[in-house]
């Protein structure tokens, strides 16, 4: 009799292990499972020139830096970038006044007013612009960036180099189809814009 007990206690314990391990064994896959799921809903394959580029989502907080430096850098190629060609000047100054407010808007105005925009287009003078670094504050907000760049007035006897210093505010709104970042750049004011040297044709 009391080997029938203690064989049925073994029987008993053998078999509550065993169903303790395969419950455990069932949680553990399906935390596998979502896991796999959920990184791979985080995955993406782009299409581009006949090949599969993978790309990761991410929240817009993880990379706010990197797009605001991008947004600061598309503004300022847009304003400063000119050709002795009127529709080419209006169409970037219209991409340009989408990324900031109207202090930029300004800007533009008074150089208009001015008339440096017809002495571009009488001068057949082309204007570039290479964005050297942006420093961005993200403690803050507002985001205060400042950008450092080099401007090359090419002319037709002479290409002249000047630095320039802007800075300014960011705040979030709106993505859309004209501003794809969802920023604004507000408080916009040129630091310095001076000579650095002149190269003869």
């Amino acid at each position: 009799m009391k080997s029938i007990q203690s064989a049925f206690a073994h029987v008993r314990l053998f078999t509550l292990v065993i169903v303790v391990l395969a419950f455990g064994l069932c949680a553990f896959t399906i935390y596998k499972s979502m896991l796999l799921a959920s990184k791979t809903q985080d995955r993406i394959y782009v299409l581009a020139n006949g090949k599969a580029i993978e790309a990761f989502a991410s929240e817009k907080k993880d990379n706010v830096a990197v797009e605001m430096r991008d947004h600061v850098k598309m503004f300022h190629f847009y304003f400063f970038t000119l050709d002795p060609d009127e529709t080419v000047i209006k169409n970037n100054i219209v991409r340009a006044l989408y990324l900031a407010d109207i202090s930029a808007k300004r800007q533009y105005e008074n150089l208009k007013e001015s008339g440096y925009y017809n002495n571009v287009i009488s001068g057949n003078i082309s204007q570039k612009i290479e964005v050297d670094s942006i420093s961005v504050n993200i403690d803050q907000y507002p985001y205060y960036f400042r950008c450092y760049a080099r401007q090359s007035i090419i002319r037709a006897t002479s290409i002249v180099t000047r630095s320039l210093t802007t800075e300014g505010y960011i705040r979030n709104v709106s993505r859309s189809d004209n501003n794809s970042h969802g920023f604004l750049i507000e408080r916009w004011a040129t630091l310095e814009n001076k000579d650095l040297n002149t190269v003869i044709r």
